[in-house]
C-alpha cells in the first residue's frame, strides 16, 4: 500500500508541476504568462493575471508538498481545490464533463485522486512519517476525520473562484 501512495503522490506532483510550470513558463509546450491570462480571462477568472499567478502557486505548492509527502493534507487540500477550479470552468465554458469535447473530466480526475490521499494520508515513505507524532499521520477513524476536511477546504476554497466563473458565463449569455 505505501507504494501505491508513493507512487499516486509522485504522479499527481509531476502533473502539478507540469501544470504549474506551463503557465508561468511555457514549458511542457504551455501557452506561457500570456497565453494562460488570454485563457484565464476567457473563462471569467478577473483579473487573470492574478488568477494565474494563483494557479501557479497552488500547483507548485501542492506539487512539493506531495511529492515530499510534507504536510500532505494541505498539499491534498490545495490540489483537489485547484484542480476542481481548472475542471469546472471548463465545464461551465464548453457545456460538457468530457475531456475530448473541452470539458474538465481530468481536472476534476485529478483532484479525486488528489482526495483519495486525505483520506489515506501520506503513507510510509513520506517526510509526513517520519516526523513522529503528526496528527494527520493516522489510522481509522481519525484519517477519515482529515479526509472529510481536505474534501471541505477543497470545495470552499474552490467556490468563491468557481462562482465567477459562472457569473461571467451567465454575463456572456445574457448578452449573447
Amino acid at each position: 500500500m505505501d507504494i501505491g501512495l508513493l507512487l499516486l503522490r509522485v504522479l499527481l506532483a509531476a502533473i502539478l508541476f507540469a501544470h504549474g510550470t506551463q503557465k508561468a513558463l511555457g514549458w511542457f509546450n504551455g501557452p506561457g504568462p500570456a497565453g494562460a491570462e488570454a485563457l484565464f480571462g476567457k473563462l471569467g477568472q478577473v483579473p487573470a493575471r492574478t488568477k494565474v499567478r494563483l494557479a501557479v502557486v497552488c500547483e507548485l505548492a501542492a506539487a512539493t508538498s506531495l511529492l515530499l509527502g510534507l504536510v500532505t493534507p494541505l498539499g491534498a487540500a490545495i490540489a483537489a481545490g485547484t484542480m476542481l477550479v481548472a475542471g469546472f470552468s471548463m465545464i461551465y465554458l464548453n457545456i460538457t464533463f468530457w475531456n475530448s469535447a473541452g470539458g474538465g473530466e481530468y481536472p476534476i480526475v485529478l483532484s479525486g485522486a488528489a482526495l483519495v490521499l486525505g483520506f489515506t494520508g501520506p503513507g510510509r515513505y513520506s517526510l509526513d512519517a517520519l516526523i513522529d507524532s503528526l496528527p494527520w499521520v493516522a489510522n481509522g477513524e481519525q484519517q477519515v476525520l482529515f479526509g472529510l476536511v481536505v474534501v471541505v477546504v477543497a470545495v470552499v476554497a474552490a467556490y468563491p473562484p468557481l462562482r465567477s466563473v459562472r457569473q461571467a458565463r451567465a454575463s456572456r449569455a445574457d448578452v449573447g
